[in-house]
């Protein structure tokens, strides 16, 4: 056979070089590593006739000789040896590939792919993967904060297992249950008007410019709607992708915004209870519908987020 010889590509554009070869790599591996066909048949445990005939059809598939025979020992041609090399490669990969998704779901030391909400990281979040990893001590997490369509979105596309979000959303191919609920408290400056006060009806901050966070962001609809049934539209000063970052703009004097609990209490603000219209979120998780049994490690930890159910927030005076 010539190393210029062509003779066939794939059988036909339905058929890539992938399918067509794949079952034969293994094989030519075998024969490149011994340069021997009949060692690399008792390696591989196939007849060596059964060897010899892949081989062959391997060239004539590929139309370009990769071995150079004396009898039953072989030598790679220059393509020969530059296809091992890539054929080494590629199975070395898959082998990498095959050990992960089988370490990923090992029940015992898996990985869970979970998604957040920013404001669910400092505290929440940590809390609970501590407390699940009591009893699943060696469960890794590979963690993702994000927004809410975008933790959907890498949810379709398999990057994340579930995720921790508000608003709930509400996709056919998207199950989800509620877990908690999060009060919003108005955040003031200190020596604004309103800081005095405990308690305040959402109506009194109407002509107060917000900050807020970006327009894609869950939170910032809900505050939107909010002011609405308060009977105003809020006045938007300025926009950011943190509630911490919101906070830190509030002490400045730069307006006020409707926020969850801080981590740690925040100087320079003033927290207030919102008495009218009711300032909560609904906090739930969520995952793909009809996607098969789960692996192990996130069938476990999803069992344990369902048996938070209103336990999953932690307490703020």
């Amino acid at each position: 056979m010539s190393d210029t010889s062509v003779t066939r590509g794939p059988a036909g554009p339905a058929e890539s070089w992938a399918a067509l070869l794949t079952p034969r790599l293994v094989q030519f591996a075998a024969v490149a590593r011994h340069e021997h066909i009949t060692r690399a048949a008792r390696e591989l445990a196939v007849p060596q006739s059964t060897l010899s005939r892949a081989m062959a059809r391997l060239e004539e598939d590929l139309g370009v000789a990769l071995l150079a025979r004396r009898g039953r020992a072989v030598s790679l041609t220059p393509a020969g040896r530059s296809f091992a090399r890539a054929v080494r490669r590629a199975l070395e990969e898959v082998e990498r590939a095959a050990e992960q998704v089988r370490a990923d779901t090992d029940p015992a030391a898996g990985k869970v792919a979970f998604g957040f909400l920013h404001t669910m990281g400092p505290e929440t979040v940590p809390a609970l993967i501590r407390e699940f990893r009591r009893d699943h001590p060696r469960v890794r997490f590979a963690l993702v904060q994000s927004y809410g369509e975008d933790m959907i979105e890498r949810m379709r596309a398999g990057e994340l297992d579930l995720c921790l979000t508000s608003p709930i959303p509400d996709a056919p191919d998207v199950v989800t249950r509620r877990l908690d609920e999060q009060r919003l408290r108005l955040v003031v400056p200190e020596g604004h008007r309103l800081a005095g006060r405990r308690r305040i009806r959402l109506a009194e901050a109407a002509e107060e410019a917000f900050v807020m966070l970006e327009p894609a962001y869950g939170l910032r609809t809900l505050t939107e709607r909010l002011c609405r049934e308060a009977g105003f539209q809020p006045r938007v000063a300025f926009e950011g992708e943190e509630a911490e970052t919101l906070r830190g703009l509030v002490a400045a004097g730069l307006g006020v915004a409707l926020l969850p609990p801080p981590t740690v209490p925040r100087p320079g603000v003033s927290e207030l209870t919102v008495t009218a219209p009711r300032t909560a979120r609904d906090i739930g998780v969520a995952w793909m519908a009809g996607g098969g049994p789960d692996p192990a490690p996130v069938a476990a930890f999803k069992k344990f987020l369902l048996g938070r159910r209103g336990n999953v927030l932690p307490a703020h005076p």
